[in-house]
């Protein structure tokens, strides 16, 4: 608190969470293809940041190696894929449902790190298994009040694991390339990951209502620009472990707004299942005290 930052980027970071949260309502709205939102979204990401990236890294961009351009690369990949998963989920399910599945990418990325040999201690195995079990919950009512939901909760699933395979890379790669840079090339491979699913998919690229490239562009603005870039802000003077914890406010935020646009009232059999989910992530946060901040904002 001694930081002269302090409360400035305490707002920024409030700023950032209502940012983030228009995230699901916005792709709802929006009567493009799932993929094709997704792959203009990274694309617009990618040709704003480079400009940006390139005038203040010359240097840096020169002075890549192999290793740097494949672990970006891959990151990139990853981002790509979650998208494409997570995004199409909402078309199955509700915003509730799906922001709350994949808001587990904590958890995922947990369990990766597990795997990579990274003990855990218990109390985050305590919050993992609280979380699983939400999970579980929450796709039982999902399913028990519309089948089709299944489909949306799947999808919002593997794209958690997608984002945690994103997180794991990602953390790694940007200890040696500079945000910005990095930004760049993570959003320029996912955006060529996802054309690829739009022409297997045939996706119309183009042809969509004014309205539509309108919640495109506000999505891409808004939601992955704006809210990346406040939370990086915030990074001055607020713990990685505090940022976390914020981004959780998605869920409520994007329930509360698509509640009232586009109209999508919450399910309210999930509230339960939602409260286990974020109890356990709350656990799971606080005690690894990763530094899942930086990476989180570019997933929403």
């Amino acid at each position: 608190m001694n930081s002269p930052y302090y409360r400035t980027d305490l707002v920024a970071l409030a700023v950032a969470v209502i940012a983030v949260s228009t995230s699901g309502p916005v792709i709802a709205a929006c009567a493009a293809p799932a993929l094709a939102i997704a792959f203009w979204r990274c694309f617009i990401g990618a040709a704003v940041t480079a400009p940006v990236a390139w005038l203040k890294n010359v240097e840096v961009w020169r002075g890549l190696t192999k290793r740097d351009w494949l672990g970006a690369g891959l990151a990139g990949l990853f981002l790509g894929l979650h998208f494409a998963a997570w995004i199409p989920s909402l078309r199955y399910t509700s915003i509730a449902a799906s922001t709350a599945i994949v808001a587990t990418q904590v958890v995922w990325a947990a369990l990766i790190a597990h795997i990579l040999g990274t003990k855990a201690p218990k109390r985050e195995w305590f919050g993992i298994i609280i979380s699983l079990i939400g999970v579980i919950l929450l796709t039982g009512i999902d399913v028990s009040l519309n089948r089709a939901a299944l489909i949306g909760d799947l999808l919002a699933l593997l794209g958690a694991m997608l984002a945690a395979a994103y997180m794991t890379v990602g953390q790694r790669v940007r200890k040696n390339i500079p945000t910005s840079v990095y930004t760049t090339i993570v959003y320029a491979a996912a955006a060529l990951v996802l054309f690829v699913f739009v022409l297997i998919s045939d996706s119309a690229l183009t042809g969509y209502a004014l309205r539509d490239w309108l919640l495109i562009l506000a999505l891409t603005a808004i939601a992955q620009l704006l809210g990346h870039t406040l939370m990086n802000l915030a990074l001055r003077s607020l713990s990685a472990t505090t940022i976390s914890l914020a981004i959780l406010l998605e869920l409520p935020g994007a329930v509360l707004i698509a509640w009232f646009w586009p109209g999508q009232q919450p399910p309210w059999q999930l509230l339960p299942a939602v409260f286990l989910i974020m109890s356990g992530l709350v656990i799971v946060i606080r005690s690894t005290r990763a530094n899942y901040a930086k990476t989180d904002s570019e997933l929403l």
